[in-house]
């Protein structure tokens, strides 16, 4: 992934407000980054840049060499399902929906027919996450690290190649956040490229590499040292 001067504005009444100032970036495969910053500093806004659920208003968003911003719509809808996955801090589960269900949905939008077998594919992606005895379970019937492994299931279910994540443990505890937080580093360590957008430093401690971002301006770009333990390969 590779940023060139990418800038987005957003109109106001009072003039246009830049949340990105010509952000240059490149991610390597593999790569397990935190993107910090405070309230506003734009760092959400570059998350739906690297996801493509936005687009930037000029600059230049390269994923694997092919300039995403001359993607039409349904190339972007394709880039999203296929080689992307999406966590959140509010985990967006279907509250009357089993984790098996919610795990399958991705592939309801596959429309190059990859996935012959959903079910079995959203079995083995909970299993994957530790729920394999909570398939028929509902939200409700979760503890919220519970329904944040759902979460990441889903992500996952479709192989993508990079996994977003924003805030996925801002309604977590301590103990649930650590426990996210290792299973990514093992699926960091199984070779899936992460950027994690956070404020908390507990969470950047299991990243190679943390990003901070102020008032839209890239202000840092620090390799750091993984947790011991923690990191893919134990590193």
């Amino acid at each position: 992934m590779e940023l060139q001067a990418l800038r987005r504005t957003f109109p106001a009444a009072d003039g246009d407000v830049v949340a990105l100032h010509g952000v240059d970036l490149r991610v390597e495969r593999g790569e397990m980054v935190a993107i910090m910053g405070a309230s506003g500093s734009g760092k959400s806004t570059l998350l739906n840049l690297l996801g493509c659920l936005d687009r930037p208003t000029s600059g230049r968003y390269l994923l694997d060499g092919a300039a995403v911003e001359d993607l039409d719509d349904d190339a972007l809808a394709d880039v999203r399902n296929v080689r992307l996955g999406f966590v959140f801090q509010g985990f967006n589960l279907l509250p009357r929906t089993s984790a098996l269900e919610q795990v399958m949905l991705p592939m309801l939008y596959d429309r190059a027919g990859r996935f012959s077998n959903p079910e079995a594919r959203a079995r083995e992606a909970l299993v994957r996450v530790g729920l394999g005895d909570r398939l028929d379970h509902h939200p409700n019937q979760l503890s919220g690290g519970q329904q944040q492994r759902v979460a990441i299931a889903r992500a996952l279910v479709t192989e993508p190649a990079i996994l977003l994540a924003d805030e996925p443990t801002g309604n977590l505890d301590s103990n649930t956040t650590a426990e996210v937080m290792r299973l990514f580093a093992e699926l960091n360590g199984g070779g899936v490229t992460m950027l994690i957008v956070t404020h908390e430093a507990d969470v950047a401690e299991y990243c190679s590499r943390v990003v901070t971002l102020r008032d839209g301006h890239l202000v840092s770009d620090l390799v750091a040292a993984r947790r011991a333990g923690r990191g893919a390969g134990g590193a």
